[in-house]
C-alpha cells in the first residue's frame, strides 16, 4: 500500500499540480536542424555564404554576411545558457530574445530584445523594436528625449558591470532568464543586467552574425516559474 505522502505526490504530478524544469539543447551538435536562417545578403547573391556553420561539434557565427540564425519555435519563461567564445579577433555579436517580425530594423534586425556579447559590453541591452525598463534610466540610456525604438533613436541601455567578461579566446557564460515581462542577465555569475516591463514576453531565440567570428559550445533552455536570484550553476 501506498503512503499517504506518495500518493498525495502522484494525485499532484497527475493533476499536473508538480511541474518539473525541462532542460534541452537548442543546437544538437550536428547541423541546423530546428534553426532557419535570415541574412539579406543571401537573398540575392547566390555567392553570398551561409554565416552559420557547425565546426567540431560547435555552432560557429563566421561575422558575415551579416544576418541571424533564429529558432523555428518560440519561447517563454525560460532560462538561456549560453557558452561561447571570440575565435579570432574580438568583436562584436549578440543574442536576441523575444523575436518575431523578421527585418524590423534596418531591414536586417527582428523585433526583438537583443542581450549584448560585443567585447567589452557584453550584458548591454538593446532595443529592437520591443522596449525595456531598468532602474537609472536615464543615466544608463542617455537622455529620456531620445529613448526610442527604432532607427535613430536611444536603443541601448548599459549594462550594470564592467571586467565580468574572460579574456580574448577563453569561454564566456552567458545566463538569460525571460519570465512574464521581466529579464535578467548574467555573465560569468555576475548580475549585469535586469529589467522589467518588457513590451514582448515570448518570442524565438537568435543568434547574429554582426561582423565577428564566435563559436557557440551550449546553447541550453530550460523551462522556468521564477526568477533566480544569484547566477544558477
Amino acid at each position: 500500500m501506498l503512503r499517504p505522502e506518495k500518493l498525495l505526490f502522484l494525485i499532484l504530478i497527475f493533476s499536473g499540480s508538480v511541474s518539473f524544469a525541462q532542460t534541452v539543447s537548442l543546437f544538437n551538435g550536428k547541423n541546423l536542424d530546428g534553426w532557419h536562417v535570415d541574412v539579406p545578403e543571401m537573398d540575392e547573391d547566390e555567392s553570398a555564404i551561409n554565416p552559420f556553420i557547425v565546426r567540431d561539434g560547435m555552432l560557429v557565427s563566421l561575422g558575415t554576411p551579416q544576418g541571424h540564425l533564429i529558432t523555428d519555435d518560440t519561447h517563454q519563461n525560460y532560462r538561456l545558457e549560453v557558452e561561447y567564445r571570440f575565435a579570432g579577433e574580438p568583436g562584436n555579436c549578440g543574442v536576441l530574445i523575444h523575436a518575431s517580425t523578421p527585418r524590423s530594423l534596418y531591414e536586417m534586425f527582428p523585433k526583438s530584445l537583443e542581450v549584448q556579447m560585443m567585447h567589452k559590453n557584453a550584458g548591454d541591452f538593446w532595443c529592437i523594436v520591443e522596449d525595456i525598463q531598468v532602474p537609472d534610466m536615464e543615466a544608463r540610456r542617455g537622455p529620456q528625449q531620445d529613448w526610442g525604438i527604432t532607427e535613430g533613436k536611444g536603443r541601448r541601455i548599459l549594462n550594470l558591470t564592467d571586467n565580468s567578461e574572460k579574456p580574448p579566446g577563453e569561454w564566456n557564460r552567458l545566463v538569460i532568464e525571460c519570465l512574464s515581462d521581466k529579464i535578467k542577465v548574467w555573465v560569468n555569475n555576475d548580475l549585469v543586467n535586469h529589467g522589467t516591463n518588457c513590451t514582448a514576453q515570448s518570442g524565438q531565440i537568435a543568434v547574429q552574425a554582426e561582423g565577428s567570428e564566435v563559436e557557440f559550445r551550449k546553447l541550453l533552455r530550460t523551462s522556468i516559474s521564477q526568477l533566480s536570484e544569484e547566477s544558477p550553476k
